[in-house]
C-alpha cells in the first residue's frame, strides 16, 4: 500500500515537471513571437563555410583557417551586405551597409577577421589572443599592439560564428571554439619555436576558453604548453538563467516559432560586436563556464592544477555579464602558487552612488580582503580616498595579509561610477568605443562619445546599451602590468 502511494506521488511529480517544461517551452515560444521584432537576413543566414569541430583536426593549419574564413565573409557580403546596401539608406547606422558610418570597413580594414602582428624587432615569443562572445578580434587590438611592441608575434583569432552575422551563433558550439583555440595555440607555438614562450590572452568567453586549454595542456604533453595566461573579464561563471535559453528556444526549429531562437533582436549598428543575441549563444556560454569550473575542480583533485602556468586576471568588481565572485571562488582560490595575480577594479567611491550599488557587489571587495592570506597576489585598484578621483593599486602578496599601496597617476573620469564587462580592453582614444577618438576626423560611428540625454521611447536602440561605459580609463596601468608580468614570467612553464 505504501509502495503504491509512493509510486502515485512519483508519477504526479513527473507529470507536474513535464507540465512545467511544456509551459516554459510553449510560453517562451509565444512570447518570442509576440515580443521579438521581425528577423532579418543577418539573423537567418548561417554561413555554410563556417568552421566547426569536424573541420579542425590536428593537421588543420592557420592558412586553411584563413581561406575558410574568407569564404565565410564572402557569403555574408553576397547574402547580406550587397542586398542591404541596395535597399537601405547609407545615412543609417547599419553595420551591413557598405557605405554606412557603422560599416567595419570605415577603419581601413575589417577587424572582424583574424589578424596577425609581427614584432618590429627581435622575436621574444608568441601570443594567442581570443576574444569574447558576440565579439570579434577588434577587441584585442590594444593588447596585440602592447605585446607586439615587446617582441611577441601575435595571432588574434576569430572564433567560429563571430565577426560576420549573428545568425552564425545559432549553430556555433563550445567544441568549435575549443578546437579553434587548439589550432591557434599549435600555430603560434610552431611559428615562434618551442624554445620561446607561448602566452595566451582571453577576453570574456575567450578567458574561459584559454583556461580550459591550459588545464588540458597541463594533463596532455602533446599540446603546446603556455608559459603564461592573461584573462580579461573571464567568463568563469554566468547566470544559471542562461541554461534556460535552451529550454525556451526548443520550438525555434518550427517556422512559426523561429523567433524563439533569439533572446534579443536589435538593430545591428555596432561594427565589431553583435547586438542581437541568439539563445544558443547563451546556452553555449553557460556550457563553457560550467566546463571550465568542472575541469579546474578535476585538476585540483588529480594534482595537475600545480602544472598550470602563471595566470594574471583583470576583472571589474561590478560586471553584468560574468560573475566576479566566480572568478575568485572557482578559479583563483583553487590555484596553487606559481605567480598568479588577480587585479580587481573597484567602483568609483567618489561618485556618491554607493547607496544604489547592489549590496552583493558592494560587499565583494570586503570578501576578497577577508579570509587571511591567499596563494595568489591580489591587487585592488581603488580611490586614494573616498573624496578624490585619483586611484591607487593596493596589492597583497601571496601568503601575506598586509597591503602595499602604489600610486598609478590615473583618475576616475567625471560621471563614471564603475567600469563594465565590455570596457576593460579598450582605450579612451579607441575610434569606436573610446570617448576621445584619435585621428581628428571620425570615420566611424564613435559609440564611446554618445551620452544620451533627452526624451524617452525615441531611440531605436535600448538606451541602457548606449549608456554602458565602453572604454577603460585604467588601460595604461593594465597594459603596463601585463607587460611587467609577462617579462617576469618570461620562459616559465615551457
Amino acid at each position: 500500500m505504501i509502495k503504491t502511494h509512493v509510486r502515485t506521488w512519483a508519477i504526479r511529480l513527473v507529470l507536474v515537471a513535464l507540465l512545467i517544461g511544456v509551459t516554459l517551452v510553449v510560453g517562451g515560444g509565444v512570447q518570442a513571437v509576440i515580443n521579438i521584432p521581425d528577423l532579418q537576413p543577418w539573423h537567418r543566414l548561417v554561413p555554410e563555410s563556417e568552421l566547426a569541430l569536424a573541420d579542425l583536426d590536428d593537421d588543420f593549419t592557420l592558412t586553411q583557417y584563413l581561406e575558410r574564413e574568407a569564404e565565410v565573409f564572402e557569403e555574408v557580403r553576397a547574402g547580406v551586405e550587397v542586398p542591404v546596401s541596395a535597399s537601405v539608406s547609407a545615412e543609417m547606422a547599419h553595420r551591413y551597409h557598405l557605405e554606412s558610418i557603422s560599416s567595419p570597413r570605415r577603419l581601413g580594414r575589417d577587424w572582424n577577421r583574424t589578424f596577425e602582428v609581427d614584432p618590429p624587432g627581435a622575436l621574444r615569443g608568441g601570443a594567442l589572443l581570443v576574444h569574447g562572445l558576440t565579439d570579434s578580434p577588434y577587441s584585442m587590438r590594444a593588447v596585440a599592439d602592447a605585446l607586439s611592441a615587446r617582441g611577441y608575434y601575435v595571432l588574434a583569432l576569430r572564433m567560429p560564428g563571430h565577426g560576420t552575422v549573428p545568425g552564425g551563433l545559432t549553430r556555433a558550439t563550445a567544441e568549435d571554439w575549443m578546437a579553434a583555440v587548439r589550432m591557434g595555440a599549435r600555430h603560434v607555438s610552431t611559428r615562434v619555436g618551442a624554445e620561446r614562450p607561448l602566452v595566451l590572452v582571453g577576453y570574456s568567453n575567450g578567458g574561459a576558453l584559454v583556461v580550459r586549454y591550459s588545464v588540458a595542456a597541463a594533463a596532455d604533453s602533446r599540446l603546446p604548453a603556455p608559459a603564461g595566461v592573461v584573462l580579461i573579464s573571464p567568463m568563469i561563471g554566468v547566470s544559471p538563467l542562461a541554461r534556460m535559453a535552451r529550454v525556451i528556444s526548443a520550438l525555434g526549429p518550427l517556422p512559426f516559432f523561429e523567433k524563439a531562437r533569439w533572446l534579443e533582436v536589435v538593430t545591428e549598428y555596432n561594427p565589431f560586436k553583435y547586438n542581437s543575441f541568439p539563445a544558443n549563444a547563451a546556452n553555449q556560454s553557460y556550457r563553457v563556464s560550467s566546463l571550465v569550473r568542472s575541469e579546474v575542480a578535476a585538476a585540483v583533485e588529480n594534482g595537475t592544477i600545480d602544472r598550470l602556468p602563471p595566470i594574471l586576471a583583470f576583472q571589474s568588481i561590478v560586471d553584468a555579464t560574468v560573475s566576479t565572485a566566480a572568478v575568485v571562488r572557482d578559479l583563483f582560490d583553487q590555484l596553487r602558487g606559481n605567480g598568479h595575480e588577480l587585479v580587481v577594479f573597484d567602483i568609483n567611491r567618489r561618485a556618491g552612488l554607493e547607496p544604489f550599488i547592489r549590496p552583493a557587489d558592494a560587499a565583494l571587495v570586503g570578501t576578497l580582503a577577508a579570509g587571511g592570506a591567499r596563494r595568489y597576489r591580489r591587487t585592488l585598484v581603488t580611490n586614494v580616498s573616498p573624496d578624490v578621483a585619483e586611484v591607487r593599486a593596493r596589492s597583497v602578496d601571496p601568503g601575506a595579509t598586509t597591503a602595499e599601496d602604489f600610486p598609478l597617476g590615473l583618475s576616475w573620469p567625471d560621471q563614471m561610477f564603475s567600469l563594465s564587462h565590455v570596457a576593460l580592453p579598450f582605450a579612451i582614444d579607441d575610434p569606436v568605443y573610446g570617448s576621445e577618438p584619435s585621428d581628428g576626423a571620425i570615420r566611424s560611428l564613435a559609440l564611446g562619445r554618445l551620452s544620451p540625454r533627452g526624451e524617452k521611447a525615441v531611440l531605436t536602440v535600448p538606451v541602457e546599451t548606449l549608456m554602458r561605459i565602453g572604454w577603460n580609463p585604467f588601460l595604461p596601468f593594465m597594459l603596463e602590468r601585463l607587460i611587467e608580468w609577462t617579462d617576469q614570467h618570461h620562459g616559465s612553464g615551457r
